[in-house]
């Protein structure tokens, strides 16, 4: 598997995971096409000035034009508290295959390594199996359930929180 940082190319991407039914039911449904491109462009920007990393998932770097998805970590405020975010999504495609799990590992892995996002939170709808499941295993800590706007919609959410930075030694 491969991350690679977002370009404008991946705006057929961006469209088949955030226009679908399927991949938004648990984040308040579809989204509007309109809208996609300058998304995209938001990222790529963000991705290039490195204040917001989204990676787009590839999972056989043998075959770079296709991708399993995206997983993106960023700050924001949060009630007046800036906190670190990480959030994914995998095309149907790819699910059950843990491209998820290795591509959230892989990018709490830079995380550690960059040392600059502290203490991550992931937002997961509570009837996200699959999400919740990617944040058991990897080792997160559930603080609770919280709701949480995504694209002006309120979520009822999981809220999980990990510290991708090595403990003391």
């Amino acid at each position: 598997m491969l991350l690679r940082d977002v370009t404008p190319d991946d705006l057929d991407a961006y469209v088949r995971m955030r226009c679908d039914p399927v991949m938004m039911r648990d984040l308040g449904g579809p989204l509007p096409r309109e809208g996609m491109r300058e998304k995209v462009e938001r990222d790529v920007r963000d991705a290039v000035r490195d204040t917001a990393w989204t990676k787009m998932i590839v999972p056989d770097p043998a075959d770079p034009g296709t991708v399993a998805g995206t997983v993106t970590l960023w700050s924001h405020d949060d009630g007046g508290q800036r906190i670190s975010e990480i959030g994914w999504m995998v095309l149907p495609a790819h699910q059950g295959r843990g491209h998820g799990k290795r591509a959230v590992r892989a990018l709490l892995d830079l995380a550690a390594e960059d040392g600059r996002w502290g203490l991550v939170h992931a937002f997961p709808a509570v009837g996200n199996a699959a999400s919740n499941g990617i944040c058991r295993t990897l080792g997160f800590t559930l603080a609770g359930q919280r709701t949480v706007t995504f694209a002006d919609r309120l979520l009822h959410t999981n809220h999980w929180t990990i510290d991708p930075r090595p403990g003391p030694a």
